[in-house]
């Protein structure tokens, strides 16, 4: 059976994106298969894997918020912002902040805010990805970059562990390219100590959402079972933040063929869907950069060969 929509996978400790989009592959038996944004092995949750003719809209799904429930460990910094690094950097917490204290920093780092990202992240710098160079022992200088974070909220109360340590959870929604494990960092300096993160989870990317996820398991069975299409959520699921229209049957034959057409007068986007009468989004369209009123085709999701 040819497998046609979008998997909200929940990605297991352990595994990479890439490993993950592998092992489907076998599962389902084909190879039109894209993951829509990496996750770091150690970090679990919704990874949505786009199957079929989905996959022509996995580079829109790249630009989802996110959103995470992550653990910040006040005592001590790693060399890659994370449990999984050696130590370069202790201090012990000999007293406890209270809620209000850790709110307030929280607080601090609402909105855009700038990032550098960590040395072992995969952000190219001169053509090269930046843990090759932090495997080679090789420091090198590293581009900021504007995120935003919509919400940094308090999860648990701080409490002191084994003596030196303060641990608390948090959860954020932040835009796409934001580095929690380096708002953990960000957060410990703040507060005059090195830091880390400890523990991660995407818990929505996007629409989707854990509960919407398919662990390997239960995918596995759904397809023993000839379950699994059932379980694929829709290509137009994944587009529903973008404007919408609909067009008669005539009008979506000259859109599948890649017509310019005029712009609606209620549509102030430069980007959105167009959907057939059957309520199928057959392509997306964009303001013609030089031909005001008309619109063009960014991305033909079906015509008459296809499909």
């Amino acid at each position: 059976m040819e497998f046609q929509g979008i998997l909200p996978l929940h990605k297991p400790k352990g595994m990479t994106s890439h490993d993950c989009v592998a092992k489907l592959r076998r599962i389902l038996r084909t190879r039109k298969i894209g993951h829509t944004g990496t996750l770091d092995p150690e970090v679990t949750g919704v990874l949505p894997i786009c199957i079929g003719r989905a996959t022509k809209v996995a580079q829109y799904m790249s630009d989802y918020s996110k959103t995470y429930e992550g653990e910040v460990t006040i005592g001590y910094s790693t060399t890659t912002e994370d449990f999984t690094g050696d130590v370069v950097d202790k201090k012990c917490v000999k007293s406890l902040f209270s809620r209000q204290e850790i709110e307030e920093v929280l607080q601090s780092f609402t909105g855009e805010i700038k990032q550098i990202p960590p040395m072992y992240s995969a952000v190219k710098v001169n053509g090269k990805k930046l843990y090759e160079y932090a495997r080679a022992g090789i420091e090198v200088d590293r581009p900021e970059r504007l995120v935003f974070i919509h919400e940094l909220a308090l999860l648990t109360e701080p409490k002191i562990v084994d003596g030196y340590k303060l641990k608390f959870s948090f959860r954020a929604h932040c835009s796409k390219g934001t580095y929690i494990r380096t708002l953990a960092v960000d957060i410990g300096k703040k507060l005059g100590f090195p830091a880390h993160m400890s523990a991660l989870i995407r818990t929505a990317s996007g629409p989707f959402t854990l509960e919407d996820c398919l662990t390997f398991e239960e995918i596995e069975n759904a397809v023993a079972t000839e379950g699994l299409q059932g379980k694929l959520l829709k290509l137009e699921d994944a587009l529903s933040f973008l404007g919408k229209i609909v067009v008669d049957e005539a009008t979506a034959a000259k859109v599948m063929n890649g017509m310019v057409l005029p712009v609606p007068k209620e549509l102030d986007d430069n980007r959105f869907t167009v959907y057939n009468e059957e309520g199928e989004c057959i392509a997306i369209y964009i303001k013609h950069p030089t031909k005001a009123g008309l619109m063009k085709p960014e991305k033909i999701l079906k015509n008459d060969v296809l499909g």
